[in-house]
């Protein structure tokens, strides 16, 4: 038990962190006692220097020449999934409240996760370098996209349209800080590779505190007095149908690439997986103190859970099996 604990305190952590800002809505909102406005653009700077600092460079070399893989994975998530949010949300958006819909469209475009579709492509027996080349990728494009991506969807909804700002923020909090990461890992590789775990944790910690600061604003605002059960089942609901299509796509499509069977298990895990990381920090970045943003992030809360979930079971199984094939 408190292996798994160690293992997962920070999911564990995501519905105490909500339930925190929800009680002490004073503190975390705009002007509150933290000064959020403030710290909370610090956090996402620091996040993402961490990022700049740990990131495995040289597995960008070492993977590079899977690219049928390659191609399958990026586009999947920048193109394919984006367009199949656009879709379900032309099918079914109407019924649901604004911010809602574009944060389901938000969990469409971001990037896919690092540690956690490494992790399970290599416990399944999949192509474990190729899942860390898509993984560093997905997350380096993601930084420039996703905002694109965020920007268009909010113009065409008739949102704000100030791609300029958005860009600007994004510039100032996502791009500079990643690069300067990637600089001073030429000097603290050693160091960083060292305190992967401490600087990992530390990561976690800044966006339990970004998650705070999100939901303090909507709970001040008393965003979610006007919100039944019925959105919150809405939401759930609407994960399960974005996880599901994605990863019945994803395994079609892999089949008639004919990739192999450990490239297939790379791209299950890859493509469909969408981050919490640096998702809240993106959506920080772009949204700013929207009163809506708790609600804009409640699809990535939900996803994230139940992709750990559907892919760790898929994972063992898959890993079992291969150990039973291997076996005399």
């Amino acid at each position: 038990m408190k292996g798994f604990l160690n293992r997962n305190w920070f999911v564990g952590s995501l519905p105490l962190v909500v339930l925190l800002a929800f009680l002490l809505p004073e503190a975390g909102a705009t002007g509150g006692w933290f000064r959020c406005e403030i710290t909370s653009r610090v956090g996402v700077a620091l996040f993402f220097l961490f990022q700049g600092l740990v990131l495995p460079t040289g597995a960008l070399r070492q993977g590079a020449s899977h690219w049928p893989l390659h191609v399958l994975i990026q586009s999947f998530t920048f193109l394919l999934f984006p367009l199949l949010g656009i879709a379900l949300d032309a099918a079914v958006g109407r019924h649901l409240p604004p911010d809602l819909r574009l944060g389901f469209l938000f969990l469409c475009v971001l990037p896919s996760t690092v540690s956690t579709s490494v992790v399970l492509t290599g416990l399944a027996g999949g192509n474990t370098v190729g899942a860390i080349f898509n993984a560093v990728l997905s997350n380096v494009i993601g930084v420039v996209i996703t905002p694109v991506w965020v920007a268009w969807l909010m113009k065409s909804g008739g949102g704000p349209t100030d791609l300029g700002g958005v860009i600007r923020e994004i510039v100032l909090l996502l791009l500079l800080p990643l690069a300067v990461g990637q600089l001073l890992r030429w000097k603290l590789a050693p160091w960083a590779d060292r305190n992967r775990k401490t600087l990992g944790n530390t990561s976690s910690a800044l966006i339990l505190f970004l998650v705070f600061a999100a939901f303090c604003n909507s709970a001040k605002a008393r965003f979610w007095s006007g919100l039944g059960g019925g959105v919150m089942a809405a939401a759930a609901v609407g994960v399960v149908v974005v996880l599901v299509l994605a990863m019945v796509l994803v395994g079609t499509l892999s089949r008639l690439l004919k990739l192999s069977h450990g490239d297939r298990i790379a791209a299950v895990f890859c493509a469909p997986q969408k981050t919490i990381a640096s998702g809240i920090p993106l959506a920080k970045a772009i949204f700013g103190a929207h009163p809506g943003l708790g609600l804009i992030l409640l699809p990535i809360l939900l996803y994230h859970p139940l992709q750990l979930i559907v892919c760790g079971v898929l994972a063992d199984r898959w890993g079992r099996a291969k150990d039973r094939a291997s076996q005399p």
